[in-house]
């Protein structure tokens, strides 16, 4: 029998506080045809620069280029904001804890029934709700607010603190962000008993940044270390000595290597295996600690009797996702569904962002061999890569993003491989140029059999959701 395909957009409360409950949901059902929303427990107001937060994210400064498609209050694409959450918290579950919820305020008495509204009016018109919250970031209601305290910040192989970050995620091994989630978990299970699933982002060490890649070593991944039975010692020596590798070590030889089809280098784990065993390691413990994290978020619901609420978590694609600790196939035990971000402003931002401190540790290298290098490891474009990292870039609102429909494919074809029978929602981003967005949307429905999901509704001009409609017609299987 022919089962349609899943449709989903984020639409995060400020527009259901500006534009309505009524109309988003109009919006999204008769131009975009959706099948399923999420959102997010929380409610917004405006602020000042001192007070408040970017909107939308700046993504570490590199996406200060990014404005919204759907303006907000007094017409804005651009503003400072903060939130309040969208009900009361129950005190009673963060009893004793490390991390404790946001306080509930007027905002959230005034407007947060706003998010009750739109489940119920969204759930009436035939479609799945899901929240969408962060895994490792309390107090998890939206990813520009809130973090760990240095205690539970990952750490690299030297102990040291990352200088920059753009996922303010915490240790997933620390127990105080993972009792907090299990309290916010069963908080809002509570108050919205009637919601579908769970859409929880970056439960994974998120590798924007080279030194992202080499968490985790911090006091609380030495004691998980030891309890599942690793060389914590051996997983520093071996992670230190590939960093100082890579940060003065790197020549043009190891970059020949890279790109020889023929050389065994070419195969990441096999090489990483093979000359950095600890490295290699560390690799597998992540992807154990991201696999306990998903374990405890589905135990959890199941305990609040909510064994069909959906756990679905985002995560990055693969190579990243071997280097993240999110492995498909573990998440496959616990998850209903996992989706894959295609988010090509990042690609571009993140390879730009290896590349120049690559290029700075090691001055004698060949800029295009470095960049060569990159794009074959990242696998991120289907034609040549320009020969300058200036050239690589965030795009701004309207120009194209770094992505190629084959390399697409390759990502979404890897993860369904590792996660059958688990389905694979595609993410796509609404960031970007209106034909750009029809183009990666297009691909994002032609190679994801299982589904789609749209990230997020503020992009989303009344000609992106049409586009949407246009290329979801069909989507069965």
């Amino acid at each position: 029998m022919s089962q349609q395909r899943q449709i989903g957009v984020t639409v995060l409360p400020e527009y259901l506080q500006y534009e309505g409950v009524e109309a988003v949901l109009d919006n999204l059902m008769q131009r975009a045809g959706v099948t399923a929303v999420a959102t997010s427990p929380y409610v917004m107001q405006l602020a000042d620069e001192q007070t408040g937060v970017r909107e939308p994210p700046a993504d570490a400064g590199a996406g200060e280029v990014r404005l919204l498609d759907r303006p907000l209050w007094e017409g804005k694409r651009e503003l400072w904001v903060k939130t309040s959450p969208s009900f009361i918290p129950d005190e009673s579950l963060y009893a004793g804890l490390r991390y404790q919820p946001a306080k509930p305020d007027e905002l959230t008495r005034r407007e947060g029934h706003v998010v009750a509204d739109f489940i119920e009016a969204a759930q009436a018109r035939g479609l799945e709700v899901y929240f969408q919250v962060q895994a490792a970031i309390p107090p998890g209601y939206r990813v520009q607010f809130g973090g760990p305290v240095e205690e539970d910040i990952p750490r690299l192989p030297d102990g040291s603190l990352p200088r920059k970050r753009v996922a303010n995620n915490g240790s997933l091994a620390s127990p105080h962000i993972i009792q907090y989630q299990h309290a916010f978990i069963r908080d809002l299970l509570r108050h919205y008993p009637e919601i579908d699933g769970i859409r929880f982002d970056w439960p994974e060490y998120p590798p924007y940044f080279l030194d992202s890649s080499f968490f985790d070593f911090s006091d609380h991944a030495k004691t998980a270390a030891d309890r599942l039975g690793y060389r914590f010692d051996q997983m520093q020596a071996d992670s230190l000595a590939l960093y100082q590798k890579l940060n003065g070590g790197l020549t043009n030889a190891d970059l020949e290597n890279w790109l020889d089809e023929d050389c065994q280098a070419a195969n990441f784990t096999v090489w990483l295996n093979d000359h950095y065993p600890g490295a290699a390691a560390m690799l597998l413990m992540k992807a154990q600690l991201s696999k306990e994290l998903l374990a405890g978020f589905r135990k959890t619901m199941n305990e609040e009797d909510k064994a069909g609420v959906e756990l679905a978590p985002s995560a990055f694609p693969p190579p990243w996702s071997i280097i993240s600790g999110m492995n498909y196939s573990l998440a496959a035990k616990y998850c209903n569904s996992v989706s894959v971000k295609l988010y090509g402003m990042h690609w571009s931002m993140i390879l730009r962002a290896y590349g120049d401190q690559l290029l700075a540790a090691n001055p004698g290298i060949s800029e295009s061999l470095l960049v060569r290098a990159l794009f074959k490891f990242l696998d991120i474009a289907d034609s040549e890569p320009p020969a300058r990292l200036k050239d690589i870039y965030y795009p701004g609102p309207d120009e194209p993003h770094l992505n190629g429909p084959h390399a697409q494919a390759r990502k979404i074809a890897a993860a369904r491989k590792l996660a059958r029978p688990m389905p694979i929602y595609a993410l796509a981003h609404g960031y970007g140029p209106t034909e750009d967005f029809r183009a990666r949307m297009q691909v994002a429905t032609d190679i994801s059999p299982d589904g789609v999901w749209i990230n997020r509704y503020c992009y989303l001009n009344d000609d992106k959701l049409d586009i949407i409609g246009q290329c979801a017609v069909g989507c069965t299987t």
